[in-house]
């Protein structure tokens, strides 16, 4: 059994090529990654003790990015001393990813899989990320059930994703795709998007409890994004931990 949606992986395949061209179609994401990496860099080395002005406050830590994409995550995480798997189901992104990074000499373990797979084969991880992926796969709560069986006790699973509110469906849908044109039209779904607390009772379904959450709010008049723990109308992102 898998969790992946087949259509949602072919909207990113076709996209592969473009994931690390900052004015491409992953424009959005490329904007939104420095704080985006803020948050999760500050709630890890909150959890595990870290000094977070360290250059290699990740070292030691395995970490998995689910839905790696083409690695804008992966890769920042493995400079800050993570041992990185980064995993997409879609095999364009992971030659995109491991290409981009043989180029920057970083060591990550990119592998087309699906999180079912790496679960099924006894795989675990102090933090597991799955950045914008829930709200394309085809069954968001056995995704996040897999996750859980991912992470290691103690360890964390930060999730990301957008709120189904009209705000969003102005934003992402209307804003980035039809006026913006940053994403082709068609690439999220407004019916797939996931309220914070349907999110929260998923994870608490499975056994991981809440630590923080955080909106991500775009700023149209600086052009710029902010954490904001109040507002999370469009964009947030949420840490749960796997009880001891």
């Amino acid at each position: 059994m898998t969790s992946i949606d087949p259509a949602e992986i072919a909207k990113f395949e076709a996209m592969a090529a473009e994931w690390w061209d900052p004015k491409g179609k992953f424009k959005p994401l490329h904007m939104m990654n420095p704080v985006r990496l803020d948050y999760i860099q500050t709630q890890i080395t909150a959890e595990f003790g870290r000094d977070r002005r360290d250059l290699k406050a990740l070292a030691g830590l395995r970490i998995l990015d689910i839905g790696c994409g083409g690695g804008l995550v992966s890769e920042p995480m493995a400079r800050l001393g993570a041992d990185m798997v980064g995993a997409d189901a879609a095999e364009g992104n992971i030659a995109v990813a491991r290409l981009h990074a043989e180029q920057q000499g970083l060591a990550i373990d990119y592998r087309a899989t699906t999180a079912e797979a790496l679960a099924e084969a006894g795989e675990s991880f102090d933090v597991v990320l799955a950045l914008e992926i829930v709200e394309h796969v085809a069954d968001p709560a056995r995704f996040i059930a897999t996750c859980r069986d991912l992470v290691r006790p103690g360890g964390l699973v930060i999730l990301s994703t957008l709120n189904r509110t009209a705000k969003s469906f102005m934003a992402a849908i209307i804003g980035a795709e039809w006026v913006m044109r940053w994403l082709p039209k068609g690439t999220h779904d407004w019916n797939r998007f996931i309220m914070p607390d349907e999110l929260s009772d998923m994870c608490g379904q499975c056994g991981l409890a809440d630590v923080d959450r955080s909106g991500m709010v775009f700023n149209p008049i600086s052009f710029g994004w902010s954490l904001s723990p109040r507002d999370l109308s469009v964009n947030y992102i949420l840490t749960t931990r796997r009880p001891e």
